[in-house]
């Protein structure tokens, strides 16, 4: 196998190729022109929702894939290719146990909007990065738009307080620790593996010819389509078990090191 082979790559966002700021660096711009000119698709993969992922990526949307909510969507220059949303019976049985769950707080995931039936000072302070379009509502039942992913957020760590808490559901859904203070649940359909596999299928494209970029367990799926799988250093030590290699943290432009190796392949 050889790195001129690819013809995919598909990152996660925060902790990958988001630094710590919250940022996609310059230089990962520029790299993609060359990726493009090269015909190499790009695929952008994140629990964030659809909107949030454009504000980072608007310079190059529409020459891109954007994966949203683990999964749950993916659009193509405004063409959806996946859209896996909550049946209702699933979201109410979810909706009963995680609002009750003590200092958890849900945030309801839509296309276009998110909803939030807590105040916590902590949690509106991070809804204006990744959920900028947001509502606050009494109770769940004012939600009338389709749910993606059900997003619980704890102040301090998910993995420790809320996770042992709605582990049991996994029989039936999708439940990732997919950030040190997030645990995110969705229909057992939606996570980032089945909408890459899609992905490679409407493009004809095997795993030998594809490279993944991810940091958390919401990335284990899909970095299990790639041989050239990378856990940033920064990665849960899951996501280093799964991975065949190993690139430098997300603050040391460990995606944008790989691809640069990736473009001299090509070129020499």
């Amino acid at each position: 196998m050889s790195l001129s082979q690819i013809k995919l790559i598909v990152s996660d966002l925060d902790g990958t190729l988001l630094n710590a700021n919250h940022q996609v660096s310059d230089e990962f711009f520029e790299l993609f022109k060359i990726l493009k000119e090269k015909n190499i698709l790009f695929v952008a993969a994140s629990g964030r929702p659809y909107y949030s992922m454009l504000e980072k990526l608007k310079v190059i949307k529409d020459d891109i894939i954007i994966v949203s909510e683990n999964g749950g969507l993916a659009i193509k220059q405004d063409h959806l290719l996946i859209s896996n949303t909550f049946k209702k019976n699933s979201l109410t049985t979810i909706s009963k146990l995680v609002v009750g769950l003590q200092d958890t707080h849900p945030v309801f995931c839509t296309k276009n909007k998110a909803y939030v039936v807590s105040k916590s000072e902590k949690l509106l302070s991070l809804l204006s990065e990744y959920y900028s379009n947001y509502d606050i509502i009494d109770d769940v039942s004012e939600i009338t738009e389709d749910v993606y992913k059900i997003a619980l957020y704890h102040e301090e760590s998910s993995e420790k307080y809320i996770y042992p808490s709605v582990k049991h559901l996994e029989h039936k859904f999708k439940v990732k620790v997919s950030a040190n203070h997030w645990v995110d649940i969705s229909e057992n359909i939606a996570n980032k593996g089945y909408a890459i596999k899609h992905i490679q299928e409407l493009y004809n494209i095997n795993e030998s010819e594809t490279m993944v970029f991810g940091d958390y367990n919401n990335d284990i799926e899909m970095l299990k389509l790639g041989h050239y799988s990378y856990a940033m250093d920064n990665a849960h030590p899951n996501v280093k078990t799964i991975a065949n290699y190993l690139t430098k943290s997300n603050n040391e432009k460990g995606v944008e090191i790989v691809i640069k190796q990736l473009i001299d392949s090509l070129i020499n």
